[in-house]
């Protein structure tokens, strides 16, 4: 699989679909890899469109260089590979938690490279999740299962250039998660792109933080998927293609696509 040598971090990535169609990035969630967090979504997605999956520094195919990690250095990443692999855009971006915030900082930072965005399992401050995700007592419901963390790890260890590097590579990432201080409102206003949110309702995003960037956002739709978890989102695979089939191809009725 293709390596991008940039800013000193070989980025994997993948390309399926159609290489005439329509290209959209996507981004994965924290720790997960492309094919563990759009596996279930990728064959009706890549119908008529050139997906490019991406994996983060650190992240599957990706090696932890050592660089410094933040969402911006992310979103810079992205941009770069947009430019060097899709001609510099505009593209559809599609992220999933992680992935969702770097796609926001990739609108800030580069907005020309964004055609349409989709925003799935995603916040614009730390007070948009519930407290209890981030309480010490770590035992919500709403939190990833032992299972589910051990099929990440599974996944990282089958593809990664050092896969003894897990729990190292979660520790160094715990600061980009902790740390991030969100954007504010203004910041959200400026992004231009037509956006899609998606969440569960019993996400780690709370309801009325999703109705706030619902407001905020200059052109944006929000869907809330019942009886669905945060890791849950992307398994959620024919909602997900009615929801968002016809909003990508840029039809404005995305619950009956013609």
């Amino acid at each position: 699989m293709p390596h991008e040598q940039i800013d000193n971090v070989p980025i994997w990535y993948e390309e399926c679909g159609d290489p005439m169609g329509t290209p959209l990035v996507a981004v994965h969630g924290g720790i997960m890899t492309f094919h563990g967090t759009f596996g279930d979504v990728l064959p009706w997605l890549i119908e008529g469109r050139r997906v490019i999956g991406v994996e983060l520094q650190g992240h599957g195919h990706t090696p932890d260089t050592g660089r410094p990690m933040s969402i911006e250095r992310f979103a810079d990443d992205v941009a770069e590979l947009i430019d060097r692999v899709a001609g510099g855009g505009p593209v559809d971006v599609w992220g999933f938690s992680l992935g969702a915030l770097t796609a926001t900082s990739l609108a800030l930072r580069h907005p020309a490279k964004v055609r349409r965005l989709v925003l799935a399992a995603s916040h614009i401050r730390p007070d948009g999740y519930h407290p209890e995700i981030t309480a010490a007592a770590q035992d919500d419901p709403r939190l990833p299962t032992g299972e589910e963390f051990a099929t990440w790890q599974l996944a990282y260890e089958a593809v990664a250039p050092n896969p003894a590097d897990f729990f190292p590579f979660l520790e160094r990432m715990q600061p980009v998660v902790h740390d991030f201080t969100g954007w504010t409102a203004d910041e959200i206003r400026s992004i231009t792109a037509p956006t899609f949110l998606v969440i569960g309702d019993q996400d780690f995003v709370r309801l009325e933080h999703a109705a706030e960037m619902l407001d905020l956002l200059t052109d944006c739709q929000l869907a809330v998927l019942p009886a669905t978890r945060h890791t849950e989102i992307t398994q959620r695979t024919e909602q997900l293609r009615v929801l968002l089939s016809s909003f990508l191809s840029g039809r404005s009725d995305p619950i009956n696509p013609t």
